[in-house]
């Protein structure tokens, strides 16, 4: 089962923390372009299972936090990792997680869960030392118990969402490179698509992008466009720090959520992650014909709906979809990590 990983500042120490709900943009190094490539959007060099099962790499938990509000559906957590810059990652790709202890059923180790990451490669706080996790604790409502059933939860969000300060992680990785961003041409338009914890990777391309001092930031005169799809408002994650992208750099930063709890759709129902991107059909159409590259990550049942509502609209263009789908993952314009 794969969540999504998202990343914080690490300061003098863990009393120090920015909370995860608040960007820490201001934190600065004196250059911020020492973990590029040459030239820095050159991929031949991402890092891929540098850690693997047998010999996994142990981080250190800096700070545990709940970045969600009240009357979220359900809990979600900011764990920043600590890793010393031994485990060099690049925007996009995703870290294994081995939670500790051995299952029931027969006294093996619980396999390894994937997280994408949520930061650049640099961290929150700029020093390539840390990374985070953004974790849901997955939980199971017993009926009977009326209450959570503790036996069912989710073995290793539980272990996250509960780590404390200098609780070691075992980890994998870095894995993937479905997610990464073509950088070498500066004027691409991204669309990101996620729900819930899916968010993880956009927020560090959308850090990579506006608001660090690198090479990719200085370049980049494309338009980034994430669309997120959670219950409520109080479910909205990073919300601030994107509130402050679209603030800075209006004319390259598009926010737009879908809350199936608070808004309708045009048909009167609950707005739906599909729903959002329907109202803006013709546009991100035009787009993608245009080059521009879209991603979806998040629980893999909101493939269908977006998959059915965009068969519909190029239906509608006289388009037949999949030769249309088919083109755009030639030309790896399609990108597409769910779990």
């Amino acid at each position: 089962m794969k969540t999504a990983f998202c990343i914080a500042a690490i300061l003098a120490s863990a009393n120090a923390f920015v909370p995860a709900s608040r960007p820490a943009f201001s934190t600065k190094v004196a250059a911020e372009d020492f973990l590029e490539a040459e030239p820095y959007f050159d991929q031949s060099t991402v890092p891929v299972n540098t850690f693997k099962n047998k010999a996994p790499f142990t981080g250190k938990v800096v700070s545990t936090k709940r970045i969600v509000g009240p009357k979220a559906t359900g809990e979600t957590c900011h764990i920043i990792i600590d890793h010393d810059g031994d485990f060099p990652y690049w925007e996009g790709q995703s870290w294994g997680v081995m939670p500790p202890g051995t299952r029931e059923k027969d006294g093996k180790p619980h396999s390894v869960r994937l997280y994408s990451i949520a930061s650049s490669r640099y961290g929150d706080d700029m020093t390539g030392k840390t990374g985070s996790l953004c974790v849901r604790r997955a939980t199971y409502w017993c009926p009977e118990l009326k209450a959570d059933d503790p036996a069912k939860k989710g073995i290793c969000s539980n272990f996250l969402c509960d780590s404390t300060p200098g609780t070691e992680i075992k980890m994998t990785g870095p894995a993937g490179k479905v997610m990464l961003m073509p950088e070498e041409d500066p004027s691409t338009d991204y669309i990101m698509v996620a729900t819930g914890t899916g968010i993880a990777p956009y927020r560090g391309f959308i850090r990579r992008l506006f608001f660090e001092d690198t090479p990719a930031a200085k370049a980049y005169k494309g338009e980034a466009w994430l669309f997120l799809g959670v219950a409520n408002s109080d479910a909205l994650l990073y919300d601030d720090e994107f509130q402050e992208a679209k603030k800075k750099f209006p004319e390259n930063f598009r926010l737009d959520y879908a809350l199936s709890r608070e808004q309708t759709n045009k048909a009167g129902g609950k707005m739906y992650i599909q729903d959002k991107v329907e109202e803006y059909a013709d546009e991100v159409f035009s787009k993608l014909e245009n080059g521009a590259h879209i991603y979806f990550c998040g629980l893999k049942g909101m493939m269908p709906g977006i998959q059915d509502m965009l068969k519909g609209v190029a239906e509608k263009k006289g388009l037949d979809y999949d030769e249309w789908l088919k083109g755009l993952k030639k030309a790896k314009q399609w990108h597409v990590e769910v779990y």
